[in-house]
């Protein structure tokens, strides 16, 4: 395994990197204002310093990174390729990301509409997407069920005529509140008689299909998320939608969502690396500028012993990410299947004991709104439920790895 970065990764770095340093981290507090000023705050993807700075990204090829290189319309990129720009971007909170055109839930979504799309569908969806004309989001998750369970969706999809009909309630749909979401991927069931991971369908209901219920915006620990669309509650009361709006065949609900999920972590995870480099500079920041009896906080060795801690193990966590998305480039994700599951469960883990602990060198500062210690920490806390929560990977994890050694010869074989 070679990490090191090849030509085509060192100059999209150093790009990127500058492009970090001399716009999108001085226009931050411009994107905020802007967005304060605006009629309706779920809006984001409006706000016009958003805007000029995408058009700079496109003219410097900073665009759709994300994309893996298999993809049509992809830069051209390998995971082990973009892992390091993920990362740059993830020191920038959600701004970064959106200037990119790699924010999630779209990233995931125009994945799978490349993969699985119809040519009318792509034409219709996923180029306006490309071109961040539109946002979207992903309804999977149902309030009424354990939803880490993806097989247990109530949600109904059912066939009438050239039509298919929804009904149920789904929550916690990442970036529904903004506006400009005007397609969403419903998963629910169309044969609730199949096999278990055959009963579910995946369907593009476009946002102003009659029937479909924005109910409220959802807080993550008081934090309503508006600067990236915010979480919603969704209702759908007899929604119907064209049979062409089905996404691949009837019964491939479930093996989509699961393609859809893996590239997926390794974005989430290298950006939340860029969060833990954050959280560390910050910390080491504000341990050399406060004194606390007769001393400095960076002369305190329980604060040096956090500060050590840290680092040792985000360089842990960022060697382990990095094998994952090279085992995904060379052997496919099925291969990489339990590399993903251990950077799934690691990750969150890791960089929030990082938080917490640069949080308590700030003392109440790092609770408040002055510093995006608070709000990284309710994000981070976040993923250890979204693409599955940390017990789920762990079960499949250890079930893998006990038939391993069950399967293999022992040495007095």
């Amino acid at each position: 395994m070679d990490f090191d970065f090849d030509d085509t990764t060192t100059e999209l770095r150093d790009r990127l990197l500058t492009f970090m340093a001399d716009r999108i981290v001085p226009s931050e507090p411009v994107f905020h204002d802007q967005l304060g000023r605006l009629e309706n705050p779920w809006a984001w993807s409006t706000v016009p310093v958003l805007q000029e700075l995408r058009a700079e990204a496109r003219e410097l090829g900073l665009w759709n990174l994300f994309l893996p290189a298999e993809h049509a319309d992809s830069p051209g990129l390998t995971n082990l390729q973009y892992a390091p720009l993920a990362e740059i971007t993830g020191h920038s909170g959600h701004l970064a990301p959106a200037v990119l055109n790699c924010a999630a839930p779209d990233t995931g979504n125009m994945e799978v509409l490349s993969l699985f799309g119809t040519p009318e569908q792509k034409e219709r969806w996923l180029r306006p997407l490309l071109a961040a004309e539109i946002r979207s989001s992903f309804a999977m998750t149902e309030p009424d069920v354990a939803s880490s369970d993806a097989t247990n969706i109530e949600t109904r999809i059912e066939r009438d005529g050239d039509e298919y009909v929804l009904n149920g309630r789904k929550w916690w749909i990442t970036g529904a509140m903004n506006p400009e979401a005007e397609i969403f991927i419903v998963m629910g069931k169309t044969d609730p008689s199949a096999s278990r991971h055959r009963q579910q369908s995946q369907v593009l209901v476009p946002r102003d299909t009659p029937g479909l219920e924005i109910i409220r915006g959802m807080e993550v620990f008081g934090y309503d998320d508006h600067e990236h669309g915010g979480h919603a509650e969704l209702a759908f009361h007899d929604v119907r939608v064209p049979v062409t709006n089905l996404i691949g065949e009837e019964g491939a609900g479930f093996a989509i969502a699961q393609a859809r999920l893996g590239p997926g972590r390794i974005h989430h995870c290298m950006r939340a690396i860029g969060v833990a480099e954050a959280a560390i500079e910050l910390m080491c920041r504000r341990a050399s500028s406060r004194v606390a009896f007769g001393r400095p906080l960076a002369n305190q060795g329980v604060i040096r012993d956090w500060i050590a801690e840290s680092r040792v193990r985000v360089e842990q966590l960022r060697l382990l990410v990095l094998k994952t998305a090279w085992l995904m480039d060379t052997v496919g994700n099925r291969g990489a299947h339990t590399e993903i599951q251990a950077i799934k469960i690691a990750t969150p883990q890791t960089v929030q004991w990082i938080l917490d602990k640069a949080i308590q060198v700030h003392g109440a500062g790092g609770l408040s709104q002055d510093f995006p210690l608070a709000s990284a920490y309710a994000g981070i806390r976040t993923l250890r439920f979204a693409d599955g929560p940390d017990e789920v990977h762990k079960n499949s994890l250890a079930k893998t790895e006990i038939a391993r050694h069950l399967e293999a010869p022992t040495s007095s074989d």
